[in-house]
């Protein structure tokens, strides 16, 4: 029986390489795949999931209100050899639409490779990414760096100077240019909002680690 995986990251670690290349594989061997992506990422101005190397491949749009195990359903015959979804920006789907995911593997014995985040620039979960924790059948961790050398776990929004932002929503669509994976040393660092975080809980004043 096919599965749900939850490949996840810190930004910028090649989560969409991964998939469009994951994606290429099936369809080298005869298989369909079906590719989602959150409607509200319009940097590139058309309905496709894009890799910072220049890969490219046509993707369903999903808003909150997207429902894709009925989508699956609908479209699965003009798939005879559907074997494979997988979602771009996991992290950006609600409870409802992860539940629907694990369904469509079980309902149409199709294997679903979900590729997001763990957490925001604050270091608050995701809702899809708190119920992939929880569902996935596999999770599998794509790996990258921080600038010190160490893995790196975080993601850190920055200004247009390079400067940590500490406020804001949390969706903001953005690359390199918005956003950087640091270790848990170099967030801390920056940002601070973990330590200070326990330090209020227990009614300390924070101190910023060296």
């Amino acid at each position: 029986m096919a599965k749900t995986y939850f490949y996840y990251s810190a930004m910028n670690a090649g989560k969409s390489t991964t998939l469009l290349q994951s994606s290429y594989n099936y369809k080298e061997r005869g298989m369909d795949t079906i590719l989602f992506a959150p409607a509200f990422d319009d940097r590139f101005g058309d309905p496709a999931i894009y890799s910072r190397i220049g890969l490219k491949q046509e993707a369903v749009l999903f808003d909150i209100d997207f429902n894709i195990f009925d989508y699956i359903d609908k479209v699965r015959s003009n798939f005879p050899n559907l074997r494979c979804i997988l979602i771009d920006e996991a992290h950006f789907m609600t409870k409802a639409q992860v539940a629907q995911v694990i369904a469509a593997t079980k309902e149409f014995d199709v294997a679903a490779l979900c590729y997001g985040l763990r957490s925001d620039f604050k270091g608050e979960p995701f809702e899809g990414s708190i119920y992939l924790l929880a569902w996935a059948e596999e999770m599998i961790e794509i790996k990258t760096i921080c600038h010190c050398g160490s893995k790196a776990i975080m993601n850190m929004r920055v200004d247009s100077e390079g400067n940590p932002v500490k406020s804001g929503s949390q969706v903001q669509i953005g690359g390199n240019e918005s956003y950087t994976s640091v270790c848990m040393k170099h967030y801390i660092n920056d940002v601070g909002s973990i330590t200070e975080y326990a330090f209020e809980k227990v009614g300390v004043q924070s101190t910023t680690p060296p």
